[in-house]
């Protein structure tokens, strides 16, 4: 009897001590440090990329339905003709590590993957609307985002927390709402001619998609914005061209053009444009699998518009997916995502490789302040290590003197007489010796 409750007595220990710390964890919890202006500015621009996306939607769906425009392909090719006129222009401006030519003689092959990825991504997408339903891409979709996050924890060492996971699940049901308002509305729209293949497209399209968002966070946080702009618009010309003329000559000679047709494309051409140019400054300030869980509003977005533009049917389900989308949004980013604490230090390579942070960093802001905080240390450690030896070499001086003095003042005490001068007490004891 002793023995089992001595065995009970450390359980019930262990049991207080969780709920003591669980508590303890609901009693530190204060909503001002969780609830910033940080998170409220990541919540705002992240939707403002929402609504950028819902802005494709709506133009690409008037010149399908309206003026029977099907180019995917030139659509994409406008948007990257406008980042490589204005980035890659900056990066030929620039001068040293910056400029193009360096980026293109060390980098150029990983650059024009990418390109190929982002090119290939949506195109995807937009094909397998030809082949499956709205409801099939719409959840399959949803597969960027585990991809995403198993990407981020190998290539850039983002470890999740549980709080992460359960955030990412309350999208995904926010999704599923927003599917199942599609199927109560009727607005189950699409082709069925293959649905298989349109399903596979789908997935492909979300895997290069999240391929080439863990490239963009990388490259942002690592090298340049403007680097990763100008690559992708010099690259994406070049494949959606070559594409183009593969692919979509003869549907572009019979396009019947109006001013309502360019206001079109050039509309869905400047919404690209600005989320290209937004999105890698929302994915620095966070992850891109937090902008992806953002974007997930979008077809929201695109729905609530469709009400008034094409008198699509309500459903209450849509404002509870909003809802919803937006919960595990928040709670997603009310949690930091820490790295890998078994990485090495950044600042020991930079410091240890110089090339290696001019290539990294001359249009990293941050990485230069730390460059330069670190600079300025070593030289004040530097500085105060010349003074304390400076301070230990006057140290010994003095005491030297001192000694000086000591052996001034003994000399002018008892001494002994060594063929009628006066000497030192040592040379005495010399001749002491000496006569033994």
């Amino acid at each position: 009897m002793a023995g089992k409750q001595a065995e009970d007595a450390p359980r019930d220990a262990d049991i207080k001590n969780d709920q003591s710390g669980f508590i303890g964890r609901i009693r530190r919890f204060k909503p001002k440090e969780v609830f910033t202006w940080q998170l409220a500015r990541t919540v705002a621009m992240g939707q403002g990329l929402a609504g950028l996306i819902c802005g494709t939607a709506i133009s690409s769906q008037y010149l399908a339905a309206d003026f029977h425009v099907n180019t995917p392909m030139l659509q994409s090719f406008l948007n990257y003709s406008l980042l490589c006129v204005t980035y890659t222009t900056m990066l030929l401006c620039r001068t040293g590590d910056g400029n193009i030519f360096q980026i293109l003689k060390i980098r150029w092959w990983k650059y024009l993957l990418l390109g190929l990825v982002d090119v290939e991504a949506n195109y995807a997408v937009v094909k397998a609307y030809q082949y499956t339903t709205l409801t099939s891409i719409q959840l399959l979709d949803c597969f960027v985002i585990p991809v995403l996050m198993v990407l981020s924890w190998w290539v850039l060492k983002t470890r999740y927390r549980p709080l992460h996971y359960i955030a990412v699940c309350v999208c995904l049901l926010g999704v599923g709402a927003m599917v199942g308002a599609d199927l109560l509305a009727g607005r189950d729209q699409g082709s069925t001619s293959n649905i298989l293949l349109g399903d596979g497209l789908v997935l492909v399209s979300a895997t290069l998609y999240a391929v080439s968002n863990v490239c963009q966070e990388y490259t942002v946080k690592n090298l340049s914005r403007v680097e990763f702009l100008g690559m992708i618009g010099l690259f994406g010309t070049l494949i959606s061209t070559i594409q183009i003329v593969i692919l979509e000559r003869h549907e572009i000679a019979t396009i019947q053009w109006s001013w309502q047709v360019g206001l079109l494309f050039g509309g869905y051409a400047l919404c690209m444009y600005t989320l290209y140019s937004c999105m890698p400054v929302v994915v620095k300030l966070t992850s891109a699998t937090s902008v992806n869980l953002s974007l997930l509003t979008a077809d929201l977005f695109s729905l609530f518009c469709g009400l008034f533009l094409f008198q699509y049917h309500f459903s209450g389900l849509y404002l509870v997916s909003l809802v919803v989308i937006l919960i595990g949004f928040i709670t997603f980013n009310a949690v930091a995502t820490p790295s890998d604490p078994a990485d090495p230090d950044p600042s020991s390579s930079s410091s240890s490789s110089p090339v290696t942070w001019e290539e990294g960093c001359y249009d990293n802001p941050a990485a230069t302040d730390n460059y330069t905080t670190n600079q300025e240390v070593a030289v004040r450690i530097t500085a105060e290590e010349e003074e304390e030896e400076e301070r230990q070499s006057e140290g010994e001086e003095e005491e030297e003197e001192k000694r000086k003095r000591r052996k001034r003042r003994r000399g002018s005490g008892p001494s002994c007489s060594l063929g009628g001068g006066m000497v030192d007490e040592d040379v005495a004891a010399v001749g002491r010796s000496t006569k033994m």
